[in-house]
């Protein structure tokens, strides 16, 4: 496939799946997790969908410490 060797496809594709991966763990931290408020929730979920490596970085280093696991 356009004549990549499978050692530059492995690559490829981790710098692809990397980046995203931040980002997931955000979204589903925020799913199961409890805020102060439902907005604030909204804000962060808001901030990791449509800014995607961002919005999840920016969660995991200052949203998460908001969160409250569910009861």
């Amino acid at each position: 496939m356009y004549g990549l060797s499978p050692l530059q496809l492995v690559l490829a594709a981790s710098l692809l799946v990397l980046p995203m991966l931040p980002n997931l763990w955000s979204i589903w931290h925020i799913f199961n997790h409890d805020f102060r408020t439902p907005q604030e929730r909204l804000a962060w979920l808001g901030a990791a969908v449509f800014l995607p490596v961002l919005g999840g970085l920016a969660y995991i280093l200052w949203g998460r410490k908001h969160a409250r696991k569910l009861p």
